[in-house]
């Protein structure tokens, strides 16, 4: 904001408050009102102005105090952010920022409990990345703020106590680019934003147990990084897939397509997904756990793939 006057963010509660998880604290008072302006709960009409803003010049970064409550701007996505630069015929760039927090958090019960990746991914036009690091949560965002498309950026309700020494110098991340957390050679283990923790945390078993997992956190789930998942597979031959999304029409099922596609020659088994279950997310604390994937699913199904 401080680099380009034409950014502003736009939200319920983004102003005064600081955001429901105090992301934008404090910039009210550095930026004033109008360029961190609290809108009222109506998320269709302030997801419209913002696409107008864009349309005419700012830059606006559009927070979801939720990301289930951006279903209710579903028609200003699709319809208008996703379509204009095209419908336009390249009138119209639309540099809209919009993210906010989303997954299955601890007993927020199932409406606060929306994976919206799932939902967003077959929209024409839009960028979709999840952050799952301090690292990559500012080299991403800024990345998107200057990207002259509309990108989704997924953060996670319960990724934002995570704590990280990061780089005092400016850096900015590839939208398109995923990374590589930890080297292997038995098996390719691809997940996004908090199923990256739980991934490594199977790999410690793993480890120990004789397996050498290869960890990549694939980061941008619109357009997919296939070169680097496809050096990954040519090299391990065999492919786990750790979601937090839903197992019907998640990014997980895109995702087994796409490396059967390409990379069906280079696969000594079929790709595994776990997924998140088919199922309204429970409050009851324990059921919430069975509905997601757990450490101990990953390591079983390590351990039958490379068998």
């Amino acid at each position: 904001m401080e680099r380009d006057a034409r950014v502003c963010v736009i939200g319920e509660d983004v102003g005064h408050y600081g955001g429901s998880y105090k992301v934008t604290k404090d910039l009210a008072n550095k930026y004033g009102d109008l360029r961190v302006l609290d809108t009222p709960i109506a998320e269709n009409s302030f997801t419209g102005m913002a696409i107008g803003a864009a349309m005419t010049g700012l830059r606006p970064i559009i927070e979801g105090m939720n990301m289930g409550f951006l279903l209710l701007a579903f028609n200003q996505i699709s319809n208008n952010c996703g379509m204009l630069h095209y419908t336009s015929g390249g009138q119209f760039t639309i540099p809209v920022v919009i993210r906010g927090p989303g997954g299955v958090g601890r007993q927020l019960g199932a409406e606060h409990s929306q994976r919206l990746e799932s939902y967003f991914q077959s929209i024409p036009g839009i960028q979709m990345v999840a952050c799952s690091t301090p690292y990559n949560a500012k080299g991403l965002m800024k990345a998107a703020i200057r990207s002259e498309n509309p990108v989704i950026l997924f953060e996670h309700v319960l990724l934002y106590n995570l704590k990280e020494r990061i780089p005092d110098e400016e850096y900015v991340l590839n939208l398109e680019e995923a990374e590589m957390v930890r080297p292997g050679e038995h098996i390719t283990i691809l997940t996004y934003s908090r199923m990256r923790y739980h991934v490594m945390q199977a790999a410690k078993t793993l480890v120990n147990k004789g397996y050498d997992p290869e960890v990549i956190d694939i980061r941008s789930l619109k357009p997919f990084d296939l070169h680097t998942i496809g050096n990954s597979v040519k090299k391990t031959h065999r492919v786990l897939i750790v979601e937090e999304c839903m197992r019907t029409g998640g990014i997980g099922a895109s995702l087994t397509t796409a490396i059967n596609e390409n990379f069906h020659d280079y696969l000594d088994a079929p790709v595994v997904c776990l997924s998140s279950q088919d199922v309204p997310t429970p409050y009851a604390g324990t059921l919430e756990e069975w509905t997601v994937v757990q450490p101990t699913q990953i390591v079983t199904a390590v351990e039958q793939l490379c068998h």
